[in-house]
């Protein structure tokens, strides 16, 4: 048998410090970004519209953060997890950089930790992947955990490690886009009067809209990113799985999340950092997406009176509208309706006329 095609890393074959430069670089256009936005219809308007970005010192609307964070994603499945039984959760991702149509991105792996599970069958990875422009600026740095099968069950493994992780970025740590100045925002067409200080922490907000996915839908947005997971679209093998059905990317779940928040969170311009993220429950096609959001906290940024950040926390839910805030109770178990817990800043204008 040939041995030219690429079965997978499976997890014995990872090691502690590996470094993996993944193929292939991508260069991200304007059909990416239209086809982005027919798939979730996200109305934040910094990212729709060249006169609206240029007015804030862009040289032209940004391609969708979470776009980007899906293409240096989908550089990592064929060598991190593309055995994969399920990602896991995220943390310490930060966005550093604008990434406009025309860019291209590639991505660097390193391994950072190591932990077989008990049953022997599987085990996590952790990974700490970076994206680079073609001139080798950074513009995503993020961690990730992945349970992956074994090959051979009976594989000794003796090189463990789980990496100490913070809770949260510091506001202090946020990178804004270089240029940016909301002095010039245009309240009226971004479709939302509410600012920075219109927030408070503790606050909830039910995001109101639901959306529907369909199989085809939710496969072509993971073909986008070039994400080659098997349980994403092979349901010849998921039939003889547990569930019997693709899984639906969870990356594409955040997407619909935030598209959602628009209804509530219209203003929260640019997602600048992910702090942690889980995904509770799968999601098959044919779910109906629900979202409501909590204000964790709120900052103000160094040397910037033209815009604050809030702390995020977006949960969302399946087939089950989101009016009566579905969440984890008192020992930390989530209801099957839950399938996406994100913690993440966002960077939104104020509407104090403070500005220099």
């Amino acid at each position: 048998m040939s041995d030219k095609t690429n079965p997978g890393n499976f997890f014995e074959d990872f090691k502690l410090d590996q470094e993996i430069r993944h193929a292939t670089p991508r260069t991200v256009t304007a059909g990416d970004v239209a086809l982005y936005t027919a798939l979730y219809g996200p109305r934040f308007p910094v990212q729709s519209a060249d006169s609206f970005a240029r007015r804030l010192g862009l040289r032209a609307a940004p391609v969708d953060d979470l776009l980007a964070f899906h293409i240096v994603f989908g550089k990592t499945v064929p060598e991190i997890s593309l055995n994969a039984v399920a990602n896991l959760g995220y943390a310490e991702c930060r966005w550093l950089a604008p990434v406009f149509a025309g860019d291209t991105l590639h991505t660097i792996s390193r391994v950072i930790g190591l932990k077989e599970n008990s049953n022997k069958k599987t085990g996590v990875v952790y990974v700490r992947s970076q994206g680079y422009k073609e001139s080798d600026e950074l513009v995503l740095d993020y961690v990730r955990w992945v349970m992956v099968k074994k090959r051979d069950e009976s594989a000794v493994i003796t090189d463990e490690r789980v990496p100490k992780l913070i809770d949260h970025l510091p506001a202090d740590r946020l990178r804004l886009p270089m240029g940016l100045n909301f002095a010039q925002y245009d309240w009226t067409l971004a479709g939302s009067r509410h600012g920075w200080e219109d927030y408070e922490p503790g606050e909830k907000i039910d995001h109101v809209d639901g959306m529907t996915i369909e199989e085809s839908e939710h496969m072509l947005a993971t073909r986008l990113y070039q994400n080659t997971a098997k349980v994403h679209f092979d349901q010849h093998r998921q039939g003889q799985d547990k569930l019997g059905r693709r899984l639906v990317y969870g990356g594409h779940i955040i997407s619909l999340a935030r598209a959602l928040s628009f209804n509530g969170l219209g203003n929260a311009a640019f997602v600048v950092a992910i702090n942690g993220g889980r995904h509770v429950n799968p999601t098959v096609a044919g779910n109906t997406i629900y979202a409501w959001s909590q204000v964790l906290d709120k900052a103000e940024l160094d040397g910037r009176t033209d815009a604050g950040a809030l702390r995020i926390r977006t949960v969302a839910v399946k087939d089950q509208p989101a009016a009566g805030f579905p969440d984890k109770d008192s020992t930390g178990k989530y209801p099957d309706s839950v399938v996406l817990d994100l913690d993440y800043w966002v960077v939104m204008p104020k509407r104090e006329k403070r500005r220099r």
